[in-house]
């Protein structure tokens, strides 16, 4: 048996070549010729040298050739492994290093940073540049990504892939140490998308979905670009959410389907001039990445007259995991029901389930989880324990199976959507000349649901302002990290082995 996961958008464009598959603005671009791109893709990274097996990068916003490239890598039989465009360029060199990516695709709004990381790698031989309409800019040693598929042929073989090979290498952060790649195979990401149409929300071809989640982050491509493109449906594009553009695009493109954090149900909800955009083409609403407070979901719900389905799910899940089935009684703040094929247990540390009510950790097994993290056997088989991908996430269930999360037991912070990793933060103060010490905790936020604080204990003699500690940190990492608060204090707590009390800060 064999599967590729760009079947998504080949078999779409078989069926009706001619449709609409994306919307940018007043631009549309049917199925076929979405597929005529995405070939041309995989013949110029063929004709590059690049090989089934290979690694591919691509560090693209919300816009139509994220799915060009995407589709056009994995039809070589190449593993595609998105990157945040907000990266600067020590992560984004550190991530073509650890993936041992071939080429990176990036966007000419953050070239710059992505041409520093890339000349800083050895491993990385071509550097994509897709430019905005009429721009022709282009860094030292990098190729036009117009140039660059503008002589390929749009007639592809598409290479076959085993159900079992990396199809996507998504990075995400653990409870230790620095990001790494979760390999997802072609049968974890196409199996996730087809329940999500087919069962989960019931996606028509008639259906327009949007993009405003990023694409390069699991949730979106799943929830958002793939699953739409295997029904057949409409995606229209919005590159960065913005609540008034959103609404705008809800009423010009009659959208049907919105998958979003609680981030943005929280600023539609609150947006004072909601009331003259007509909406009324909605049909369903998911939320994801974080718990939506229920006070947001019921406000949002009543507003717009549309219903929201919360799910749960991670990188390594593909992401989707449990789910309010529209089958089965809604329970507002739990994340739903194991989807079909996967099991979800609440276990204690001995990973005996723990019985209805208690507070466990989530362990997760079923055709969603992923086969492992890329070069790392030792983080993998800590994931991975007795067969069952330990979340780090503590929930409860309830007598009916709903699981409701209660807490996580990683430091994670959870900005927006975004895993923040308190030690990547810290790591930057560190270096930092005036800062002895530092310890970067989540703390709540309204919109956000978390920022990012910093606690510092100066160097005795020196002196640092919090304004010039955060363009410090903002300087060297990607915005949804930094930190947006510092509290200076004369000492840091700590336990008996000199561990941070990172509890007694929080609290």
């Amino acid at each position: 048996m064999s599967l590729n996961l760009a079947l998504i958008l080949n078999e779409s464009a078989k069926r009706d070549p001619a449709k609409t598959a994306i919307i940018m603005g007043e631009k549309r671009m049917s199925y076929g010729e979405l597929n005529a791109a995405s070939n041309k893709v995989a013949n110029a990274l063929r004709s590059l040298g690049v090989q089934r097996g290979d690694k591919v990068a691509m560090m693209l916003p919300n816009v139509p050739q994220f799915p060009i490239v995407y589709y056009g890598i994995l039809k070589l039989g190449v593993t595609v492994v998105p990157l945040n465009v907000q990266f600067k360029a020590g992560e984004i060199q550190y991530h073509l290093e650890d993936s041992d990516a071939v080429a990176l695709f990036t966007w000419e709004a953050v070239a710059v940073e992505a041409h520093k990381g890339w000349a800083a790698t050895e491993t990385c031989k071509h550097l994509i540049v897709v430019n905005a309409p009429g721009s022709d800019y282009l860094p030292d040693g990098a190729l036009s990504f117009a140039a660059f598929s503008a002589v390929a042929s749009p007639a592809f073989e598409m290479a076959w892939t085993m159900p079992d090979d990396t199809a996507v290498l998504l990075y995400t952060s653990g409870t230790t140490g620095r990001p790494k790649g979760a390999e997802l195979t072609h049968f974890n990401m196409f199996y996730n998308a087809a329940f999500c149409a087919d069962r989960l929300l019931g996606v028509t071809p008639q259906d327009v979905s949007i993009a405003a989640l990023p694409l390069f982050h699991s949730f979106g491509q799943t929830c958002a670009m793939n699953m739409t493109f295997y029904a057949g449906a409409t995606l229209t594009m919005l590159p960065r959410f913005e609540p008034e553009q959103a609404l705008e695009i809800f009423q010009r493109d009659k959208v049907t389907i919105f998958a979003g954090v609680p981030t943005m149900y929280f600023y539609l909800l609150n947006y004072p001039g909601a009331g003259k955009y007509d909406v009324s083409s909605l049909r369903l609403c998911v939320s994801g990445g974080a718990a939506i407070p229920v006070e947001v979901m019921k406000g949002f719900e009543r507003k717009y007259n549309v219903a929201i389905l919360e799910g749960y799910g991670l990188s390594e899940t593909s992401p989707v995991a449990s789910f309010n089935v529209r089958e089965r009684p809604r329970k507002p703040g739990s994340i739903g029901l194991p989807i079909w094929g996967t099991e979800m247990k609440a276990v204690d540390a001995n990973d005996v389930p723990v019985p209805p009510g208690e507070p466990g950790e989530i362990v997760i097994h079923g055709h969603n989880v992923m086969k492992g993290y890329y070069k790392r056997p030792e983080a993998t088989a800590e994931a991975m324990k007795n067969g069952w991908f330990h979340t780090g996430d503590i929930a409860r269930v309830d007598e009916d199976g709903y699981f409701f999360i209660v807490d996580r037991k990683k430091d994670m912070i959870l900005r927006g959507g975004f895993n923040v990793y308190p030690r990547e933060v810290e790591e930057i103060l560190y270096g930092h000349p005036a800062i002895a010490e530092a310890a970067v905790v989540g703390v709540p936020e309204e919109a956000l649901g978390e920022e990012v604080k910093a606690f510092v204990v100066l160097k005795p003699g020196m002196t640092a302002s919090e304004q010039e500690i955060i363009d410090y940190c903002k300087e060297r990492m990607a915005s949804f990290k930094y930190p947006r608060f510092v509290e200076f204090r004369e000492s840091l707590p700590k336990g008996g082995t000199g561990k941070i009390l990172k509890s007694e800060l929080r609290g």
